[in-house]
């Protein structure tokens, strides 16, 4: 995350740029994909002003306040802004959950058998995909017994079957 601070109206001090950057290192907590913060300080007579323009990779929120002391109006504004990324996660998991539920999810996966020329079932058997990138999929693959696994890709939001074909090699399938 890049954190850039504008002063207006006053020489910023390495006080206030410290005090600003470990307030607005505390957001990187409620979300992980935040690209970069512009946190611009203005002093007008006896205002003290602080916006925060935050944006993601999706999304840009905006805040401000306005107090008597610099330090008050910095925490305010991080404060708002830690308000917003709340209600944006929780928007995000409420509707990953909802799209969950409303698309049951399951994912067929059977096992035949080949005798003389003719396939038989063995075994189907119904599994729901967990949200997982393609990394977290192969740990998780190298750490059991199974030679594949059913997953939805974070990054895709599809389904995805991982293979693993041997110790080194793997093979990806994507819709």
């Amino acid at each position: 995350m890049q954190i850039t601070i504008t002063a207006r109206h006053f020489e910023l001090t390495n006080a206030i740029r410290d005090y600003v950057e470990s307030a607005c290192e505390k957001l990187d907590r409620y979300f992980d994909q935040i690209i970069n913060l512009h946190v611009i300080l203005t002093l007008d007579n006896t205002r003290n002003i602080c916006e925060i323009s935050l944006h993601a990779s999706k999304f840009s929120l905006q805040s401000e306040s306005e107090e008597n002391d610099m330090y008050v109006a910095i925490d305010t504004t991080v404060d708002r802004m830690e308000n917003q990324l709340k209600k944006l996660k929780d928007k995000v998991t409420d509707h990953k959950k909802k799209s969950l539920s409303e698309n049951s999810g399951f994912s067929r996966t059977s096992l035949f058998k080949k005798e003389d020329s003719e396939r038989k079932l063995i075994k189907t058997k119904k599994v729901i995909p967990e949200y997982m990138t393609t990394d977290e999929a192969v740990d998780k693959l190298d750490d059991g017994k199974d030679y594949f696994i059913i997953f939805k890709n974070v990054e895709t939001d599809k389904i995805n079957v991982l293979v693993k074909k041997d110790e080194d090699h793997y093979k990806l399938l994507e819709p």
